[in-house]
């Protein structure tokens, strides 16, 4: 396992199941029932399963973004049940890339828990490889999940307002280029970027199998970075955007923060668009 990612071969061989603690994310955006019953369907032998609409999100606010940060008293007990001890090395996979899986490797970090990994290939992986498929819901454990937020990594609002224009800060747009644009908005109202963002998307990390990029390929995409910037990455809700996290750490870079709201918080504060 390097740079928080563990291939299908790697976590199948993985002889103290005790000291891993498998989550199932897969999710839809368009039908956000789906997920679970893929799950349902058949799952990695001993995978807890979070949604992220109803477990990696809080309830959506009357503004805001569409999937505002859990907090640490909800989500918490729920990783405990899973056994997570300060050891338990965390696997998450989803069949999306990592779009949603990424999202719980970065709480699990922003809460101050390193040891999380990706899935490389998520779950076609795993199916592609032939190992054993279970339909069972493991029983709820005695685990000792304590968050230790730090605070620093996330900016709001006002803080993307106040800072975005200033020289050295690197504000990166992590969805698709014709979102970036303004030329299609599916999701939401108003359809454009936070004025200075530069559009980065997400899946170039991977490639068309939703393998990860080895790492050099992932410095490649960050090589106009330099080490003194401040970077904030966003995309439509906070959820994407961690995969460009992902990609950030796995070439060396440290201290990227994630505006959580993203583009959903920005045009429902009725700031004209770019």
């Amino acid at each position: 396992m390097t740079f928080d990612l563990i291939s299908a071969p790697a976590l199948a061989q993985q002889s103290d199941r005790a000291s891993v603690a498998i989550v199932d994310c897969r999710f839809s955006l368009a039908d956000p029932q789906l997920g679970r019953q893929q799950y349902d369907r058949g799952h990695i032998p001993g995978a807890y399963y979070l949604d992220l609409d109803r477990d990696l999100s809080s309830p959506k606010g009357a503004r805001g973004g569409r999937h505002p940060l859990p907090t640490p008293d909800a989500l918490a007990p729920k990783l405990a049940a899973m056994g997570i001890e300060p050891e338990t090395l965390v696997v998450a996979y989803d069949d999306s890339k990592g779009a949603f899986a990424a999202r719980l490797w970065w709480l699990l970090r922003y809460w101050g828990r390193d040891r999380v990994a990706l899935l490389d290939g998520g779950w076609s992986a795993w199916v592609a490889g032939g190992y054993p498929i279970s339909t069972e819901v493991p029983a709820p454990k005695a685990g000792n999940f304590q968050p230790q937020v730090r605070t620093d990594w996330t900016v709001d609002l006002e803080e993307v307002k106040a800072r975005k224009d200033l020289p050295g800060v690197v504000l990166i747009d992590a969805r698709e280029s014709d979102r970036y644009r303004g030329d299609r908005e599916p999701i939401d109202p108003v359809a454009g970027h936070i004025p200075g963002a530069v559009n980065h998307f997400w899946q170039d990390a991977c490639d068309d199998r939703g393998f990860f990029l080895p790492p050099n390929l992932q410095q490649q995409r960050w090589a106009h970075l330099a080490p003194e910037d401040e970077i904030i990455v966003y995309c439509g809700s906070g959820v994407t955007a961690c995969v460009n996290l992902w990609s950030m750490a796995a070439a060396g870079i440290s201290g990227a923060k994630l505006y959580p709201g993203g583009w959903s918080e920005w045009c429902s504060a009725e700031t004209p668009p770019a």
